[in-house]
């Protein structure tokens, strides 16, 4: 019973750490007097929350100085203008500062906290959009997401390294330490996943990679939901390159056959001459499809991530714009409810992005015995 006790006990702590990385930046009753105004300064908080940023801020207060104090880490900086230029993201002192080097002057915007040229002065113009018109050098710099998506690839490499030792250390029967965590996992996804939708004779070239992709993509999102509020996967230049992956080995491994169904899709079912007009429908069909299957695959991951940090936010700002008991209590209790969706969904979303990636490789995958079985049952049909 104590195990069970202090299992509940740790849950409820994570929780309400995950809870609490939302609010790491702590929103401060200093201008905003009416509800109004609390909820305009809620909806900018977060927004700048989902942003990938070039440092991590852990929170931030106000000194007997009166001044604003950010505790957190730099990252580093890493600009191409005529030049490389590196440097710390603390020396812009969170917007407030110019940097100079090697000549050039930089200033971060602090609305889209993105890197541009400028004067000592550090000006920053914009247009009618609000929108920097400023000169933007190459950015290459390491930020948040960067940072997260190498210390997840680090992670990976040590779990599975490990994970592969432990199965020749016991002769290749059992998992021991951690990997008899993540074992299950993995004979999971061979065996429901790969096996039913891509075959046993040819899922094994493309284990790994539904290995790595369910993995990576589970653990971002678990990180997501700590006070680092590393927003990875809401990324959608993130969510393009997974999905991209997906494309250039769906396409690049696909059979003969695969082509041949999207150029010739209806076979020998009929002569030639009346497949023409049918053809000019679903040949161009056949080919939308290649690329809406990975913009399906990046819409969909960015866009449950995306919504659930904006949700998670917006519900732990209400905290801030109700200023009461009743209202700081439920927004709490709806907060904690949400986290724990956001647990499932974390999973949720590597799984799907795992099963249809598969799906995808058996589509690329197919064999002329399977096409002419797949064409009899339509015939059937």
């Amino acid at each position: 019973m104590q195990r069970k006790t202090l299992g509940r006990l740790l849950s409820i702590l994570l929780l309400a750490t995950s809870i609490s990385g939302f609010a790491k930046e702590p929103l401060k009753d200093g201008g905003a007097t009416t509800k109004e105004e609390r909820k305009k300064e809620v909806s900018e908080y977060v927004k700048h929350h989902n942003l990938d940023t070039h440092d991590f801020g852990l929170y931030s207060y106000t000194g007997d100085d009166g001044k604003e104090h950010h505790v957190g880490f730099p990252l580093p900086v890493i600009l191409w203008s005529d030049g490389l230029h590196v440097f710390l993201s603390s020396e812009f002192h969170h917007g407030e500062e110019v940097v100079e080097s090697n000549g050039k002057y930089f200033a971060l915007d602090t609305h889209s906290y993105k890197i541009y040229e400028t004067d000592a002065s550090g000006v920053i113009n914009y247009d009618e959009d609000h929108h920097a018109t400023n000169e933007k050098p190459l950015d290459l710099s390491i930020t948040k997401s960067v940072f997260m998506v190498m210390v997840v690839s680090l992670l990976l490499f040590l779990l599975f390294r490990g994970l592969a030792k432990s199965y020749v250390k016991n002769g290749g029967n059992i998992a021991s330490g951690p990997g008899r965590f993540f074992e299950p996992i993995v004979l999971y996804i061979r065996d429901d996943i790969a096996i039913p939708n891509i075959g046993e004779e040819k899922y094994k070239k493309y284990m790994p990679y539904l290995l790595t992709i369910f993995f990576f993509i589970w653990f971002l999102n678990l990180f997501g939901l700590t006070p680092l509020g590393v927003n990875v996967t809401g990324n959608i230049a993130i969510t393009l390159s997974l999905a991209l992956f997906t494309f250039f080995l769906t396409n690049f491994t696909g059979t003969k056959d695969y082509w041949l169904h999207i150029f010739d899709p209806l076979g020998n079912t009929m002569p030639w001459y009346a497949k023409v007009v049918l053809y000019i429908i679903l040949i161009p069909i056949e080919v939308l499809g290649i690329f809406i299957k990975p913009f399906s695959l990046l819409i969909r991951l960015y866009a449950n991530i995306q919504a659930g940090h904006i949700v998670l936010g917006s519900l732990i700002g209400l905290i801030y714009v109700f200023q009461n008991w009743i209202g700081g209590t439920l927004s709490f209790g709806l907060s904690f409810a949400i986290s724990l969706i956001e647990l499932l969904v974390a999973l949720l979303q590597a799984y799907i992005f795992t099963m249809l990636s598969a799906l995808y490789f058996g589509f690329a995958s197919e064999t002329h015995e399977h096409a002419e079985e797949h064409e009899g049952e339509v015939q059937h049909l």
